[in-house]
């Protein structure tokens, strides 16, 4: 039977491909065409040159390589023979050259530092592989110093070094704090490609103790800490402003050196206030696009695949309000060497001619040297058949000694190359490796590509022909190309028929028969044409194709080139594309694509939607029910069903649901079968065996679904085996010796016949056991008893019936029971991080302890008092933290400062919790502490306070003294200077003396550790008022010749008013005036509106005096409408009172003291003007 092989126009690749094997001509890998011809070796793979190894692991150094007969592998180490046998711990992979050096388990890496050179070697020559230069990686630890605490101003630049150890290879470098959060960077602050980080200039926020400079060695996967450095920022005045100046590079000139196919990394960072912005040109010249990144916020510039022209001035300009600066990198390029033209294997028959080309380039020059089967060539044996020209090696006349292997080195001081090539002289017959009678199928008028791969030695001669007597066919009309292939070009239905290649030298011939088929192209004979439809009306495409009738056609639709959207809407039947109730968005190109295994032709068209013309509005409604359902066609596994459809309602059907009831198992209950569009009203349905079918369908338009129809008779189909097997399959051990086995059921509908069962099968996975089985009823669960711990099984479950068996079902990996884990974690250690944090290593358990799945490891913690770990653990309450998976190491956060700490490590399976590690004690350093629980003020004296205080709750160390600040606060909330204390720490009470009195003070007060200073707590207290002063003030509301002067003043305005009244009623006037003169009192004397000192009594209309009964506030305060002055003034700080007719009530005195702006205290002595009541 011939095989098919189809010829897509790409097939054009192919042939290139061809020819670039057979220009190199290495002797194919077919198996069956290395049993009798020999090559010699090549190197396949091998270790890099530069290999750094993991200290902490094996050294495996590859070395493979192919030829025939195998080769042998020998090796140098350091120039010299490394004999393996002599070293225990080095083997040789059996078949291979590639090394294992076991230092796992004794010796060091260090001892196997070296270069490393393999051999490959059979008796057609010797391939060697690169020199190996094998180092191990190295992580080392920061060196310690003594970092000083770093204070400067507002403004400064700074530059804080960090030095990272030297590793192998290099760490990778950035800044954290205390909690492992990086530390921010932005134009202002960053870090250098050197990892230094560097500040333009500092702002009071920079303000910490724990910036902190990582080095993380991706190798060995460990990260190194520099100690921390505190820098504090004085909230001074920030300094001037000033132009920019360069904190890296130095200088204005530098010199910058890369080498060809590296990233290039330029860098400028500058110190300025404002920051500076940092721009990038390259002088005479542009910056490469799509080679040119910028990197740090513009200052660091990154050029990738760098090359010679890249070479030249850049520079970087630093720019602020205040000026700019510039910085010119001079970059040179050079470039180890690489490969112009590799020398190619060369394969010749005896008596040829052939050359071996090796041109390489660099910066410098590389220099071109030769090796003979590992050995320079002008050592090496002598052979007369080759001669050396600089690159070239010509060879002429060759013999079959002539076969070797040579090594071309390039090399100069930036690196080598190093690339093998063999001579091999063979004498072998022609062989067509392209598998006989292969069937090519190719779409009529376009190139058919016929395959010839051979192989002999000399190159052999490639014919064609056609038919079985036909003549060699000719250049003019195919194409014959030098990998054997056969080009026609434009193939016809002629073309079609039987070609045989032979290949052809001077030992032999050969050939091969392949078939050509000619097939018809696949054209369009309808296109779907140009729509303008209405919205909410149905339009369709139609795409009529027209194909070879052997091939498949798939007929796809597109919308505006994308897949059509998934609606209901749209239905594909055959070759018409149907879309119904058209909206807007639904306008655009529709394609049909039609497809083969051969090609493929595609046409569109174009929908427009336009509004609706108006009409009448119709009644629009859901379908009715379809009718007259009728089953024809009955077969054992399908059904026709017809149906007639219901009115329509105004709205066309755009599809039937069809549903069925199975009356046997799930009576009552309908599923969906299918859908049809709404111009079918018959359907060809699938059914399942064992199953008593009625179907309903329902008709479905724009507005919804119809009513269903009335069931259509019942039809009953035969019994047959299952189809499927249960699933959701699981193997879980709910106890140590049991293996649960869970299924999903099948339900009625899928059993497809009577006596459902399941065949539960198990073993164990690792185990040479025969399958274990048992037949049980339609359940969903099998317990195997009497299981080994958490051992691997294999499980599979399948349906069976009074029919038969279901396919043979898939098998499932479950485990047996798990049980607690037996061991405990090992070689617990505790690294106190701070006062506050911790991080815990333990070594994993073996996983044969864990006798289950490992879900993690659970830390428990708590406080302890030492010596106590034993007697009080009952009532001590502990922490847990579980950290996933197979961690060995983990945090404790939210540690109490100055505790000591006790915990144990557990493993955790499925079951739960394995035996604790032994207890581990630590403890953790001091903190700061917490605010003082109180704090008190007494004994409130004239010149004194007394506060009382109690200890923080959480000193979180030893209390070293306390910290009190003071400072007074005036009548206008300012205030005064501050006052610093330090008091002993084991004082709970303190007496401040020399105090101003009548004063309010507020206080500060914490504590202090040796960590530093705690939270503080404030309090507020006034000191008493002078009683002297408060003595002279007389209560003269008490006094009986002032009662008797008010009541005569009272009496005397009684009357005058009596006699004004009686003279105004006769029409005269009463002289107030002068009888107010006459009469002149300073007790009884209004005071005038505008400045508050005493006048006369005036008839003027706005001066209208006192109604009688008039009170003073409730609050004793004057009111604006009786005086713009404040009378508090008046007194010794006490609110002035008035009688009823608004005389002042009081004892006056010159002297004038302003209240205190926060009001009375309780602390001060009463007034007895407070005591006054109005005088009534």
């Amino acid at each position: 039977m011939p095989k098919k092989k189809r010829l897509p126009a790409g097939r054009v690749a192919l042939i290139l491909f061809l020819c670039q094997m057979i220009s190199a001509l290495e002797v194919p890998l077919d198996p069956k065409l290395l049993e009798d011809l020999v090559q010699p070796p090549t190197i396949t793979q091998q270790s890099p040159k530069d290999y750094i190894i993991d200290p902490r692991e094996n050294i495996v150094i590859q070395c493979e390589a192919k030829g025939k007969p195998p080769p042998s592998f020998s090796w140098t180490r350091n120039g010299t023979h490394f004999d393996i046998d002599k070293d225990p711990l080095v083997t040789m992979k059996p078949g291979s050259g590639t090394l294992t050096i076991n230092i796992m388990s004794e010796g060091k890496a260090e001892t196997y530092e070296g270069v490393y050179q393999c051999t490959a070697r059979n008796e057609r020559g010797a391939a060697i592989s690169n020199n190996i230069v094998v180092r191990p990686s190295r992580s080392p630890l920061w060196t310690k110093e003594k970092l000083e605490p770093i204070t400067l101003r507002n403004g400064q630049s700074l530059v804080l070094p960090c030095r990272p150890p030297l590793g192998l290879p290099p760490p990778i470098i950035f800044w954290m704090d205390n909690s492992f959060q990086r530390l921010p960077q932005s134009e202002r602050v960053s870090q250098g490609l050197n990892g230094d980080l560097y500040f333009s200039n500092v702002l009071p926020e920079d303000t910490r103790e724990d910036y902190i400079c990582y080095a993380r060695f991706n190798h060995t996967q460990t990260i190194q800490q520099k100690q921390p450095i505190s820098v504090k920022v004085i909230s001074a005045k920030p300094n001037r402003e000033r132009p920019p100046t360069f904190l890296t590079p130095e200088g204005n000139t530098s010199n910058k050196e890369e080498l060809r196919g590296n990233v290039l990394s330029l860098e400028c960072i500058a110190e300025g206030l404002p920051t500076p912005v940092i721009y990038w040109i390259k002088e005479d010249g542009t910056l490469p696009t799509n080679r040119t990144f910028y990197r740090n916020f513009k200052k660091t510039l990154q050029i990738i695949q760098v090359s010679e022209a890249d070479s030249g001035n850049y520079q970087c300009i630093a720019k602020n309000a205040l000026g700019a600066i510039h910085h010119t990198i001079s970059v040179t390029v050079k470039a180890a060497p690489y490969w112009i033209l590799a020398p190619q294997n060369l394969v010749l028959s005896p008596g040829e001619d052939g050359s071996l080309i090796c041109r390489a380039n660099g910066n410098p020059k590389p220099r071109i040297s030769w090796l003979s089967n590992g050995v320079p060539i002008e050592i090496a044996p002598d052979d007369p058949s080759r001669k050396i020209d600089g690159d070239t090696i010509i060879f002429s006349n060759v013999q079959e000694r002539s076969s070797a292997v040579y090594q071309c080195n390039a090399s100069n001081e930036y690196g080598y190359l190093l690339a093998n090539a063999f001579v091999n002289v063979l004498a072998e017959p022609p062989r067509i490796l392209t598998s006989a009678n292969t069937l090519y199928q190719v779409i009529a008028n376009r190139p058919a590509l016929l395959d010839c791969a051979f192989f002999g030695s000399p190159l052999p001669t490639i014919e064609w022909f056609k038919g079985a007597k036909g003549s060699a066919l000719r250049d003019d009309i195919y194409v014959l190309h030098e990998n054997g292939t056969l080009e026609i070009p434009v193939a016809q239905k002629d073309s079609t028929g039987t070609y045989t290649c032979v290949a052809r030298n001077k030992l032999g011939m050969a050939k091969n028969e392949v078939h050509l088929e000619i097939k018809d192209p696949t054209r369009i004979i309808k296109q779907p044409e140009y729509a303008v439809v209405q919205r909410g009306s149905t339009v369709s495409f139609e795409c009529k194709v027209k194909h070879d009738h052997t091939l498949t056609l798939t007929i796809t639709w597109l919308k505006d080139n994308g897949e059509l959207p998934s609606d209901g809407r749209f239905t594909v039947d055959k070759d018409h594309l149907e879309v119904a109730d058209v909206r807007d968005s639904d306008g655009g190109a529709y394609t049909c694509v039609a497809n083969t295994t051969l090609d493929m032709v595609s046409a569109s068209a174009v929908l427009s939607v336009v509004a609706p013309t108006p009409t009448p509005a119709p009644i629009y409604d859901v379908p009715n029910p379809p009718f007259d359902l009728e089953l024809t066609d009955q077969l054992d596994k399908s059904v026709q069903l017809s149906w007639t459809p219901g009115d329509d309602n105004n709205r066309p059907i755009t599809k039937f649901i069809i549903e069925y009831e199975d009356a046997m198992h799930e009576a009552g209950l309908w599923h969906h079968q299918t859908e049809v569009s709404g111009m079918q009203t018959t359907a060809q349905l699938k059914l399942s065996p064992y199953v008593n079918y009625s179907f309903r369908v329902m008709a479905v338009n724009s507005l919804g679904r119809s009513l269903p129809s009335e069931p259509s008779e019942q039809y009953l189909t035969k019994a047959a085996e299952p189809d499927t097997n249960p699933t959701a399959v699981e193997g879980l051990g709910s106890e140590p010796d049991n293996l649960v086995i869970t299924w999903k059921p099948l339900n009625g509908f899928e059993s497809n016949g009577p006596g459902l069962q399941y065949k539960v099968s198990w073993r164990q996975k690792d185990g040479d056991d025969e399958w274990a089985s048992v037949v049980v009823a339609n359940v969903s669960k099998y317990i195997v008893s009497g299981t080994p711990t958490f051992v691997p099984y294999l499980v599979k479950v399948q349906a069976l019936n009074d029919v038969g068996f279901a396919p043979e079902p898939a098998v499932v990996m479950g485990h047996s029971g798990e049980d607690l884990p037996m061991v405990a974690p090992g070689n617990v250690r505790v690294n106190v991080v701070n006062s506050t944090l911790a991080e815990v290593h333990w070594d994993p358990v073996p996983l044969k302890s864990i006798r289950g799945h490992l879900q993690g490891y659970r830390i428990y913690y708590w406080k302890a008092q030492e010596g106590s770990l034993k007697r009080n653990r009952r009532h001590i309450e502990k922490k847990i933290l579980t950290f996933q998976g197979s961690k060995t190491h983990g945090m404790l956060p939210g540690l109490e400062p100055f505790s000591h700490y006790a915990l144990n490590v557990r493993v955790v399976n499925g079951k739960g919790e394995g035996p604790a590690s032994p207890d581990r004690v630590f403890n953790t350093p001091e903190g700061v502490p917490s605010a003082p629980s109180s704090l008190k003020i007494i004994n409130p004296t004239l010149d004194s306070l007394t506060l009382e205080w109690d200890p923080p709750s959480r000193p979180n160390g030893i209390l070293t003294e306390y910290t009190l600040k003071y400072q007074p606060i005036n009548s206008t909330h300012e205030l005064g200077p501050l006052v610093d204390l330090k008091i002993p720490a084991n004082k709970t009470r303190w007496t401040l003396k020399n105090l101003n009195f009548s004063t309010r003070y507020k206080f500060y007060f914490y504590a202090q550790t040796a960590a530093g200073s705690g939270s503080q707590i404030t309090e507020e207290a006034v000191t008493t008022v002078d009683e002297a002063m408060a003595s002279r003030q007389v209560d003269i509301a008490t006094q009986g010749w002032f009662i008797g002067l008010m009541c005569a003043v009272a009496l005397l305005i009684l009357i005058l008013l009596i006699v004004c009244f009686i003279r105004r009623n006769k029409g005269g006037k009463y002289p107030v005036k002068e009888k107010e003169d006459a009469h002149a009192d300073p007790e009884i004397q209004p005071m005038k509106e505008d400045d508050g000192t005493f006048g006369e009594y005036s008839d003027a209309e706005d001066h209208k005096p006192l109604k009688k009964g008039s009170r003073t506030p409730s609050d004793r305060t004057v009111k604006k409408e009786d005086s713009d002055d404040s009378l508090v003034d008046y007194g010794e700080g006490v609110n002035g009172q008035f009688n009823e007719d608004g005389s002042f009530i009081g004892q006056y005195s010159g002297k004038k003291e302003k209240e205190p702006a926060e009001g009375n205290e309780s602390s001060e002595a009463p007034s007895p003007v407070n005591a006054m009541n109005s005088f009534v």
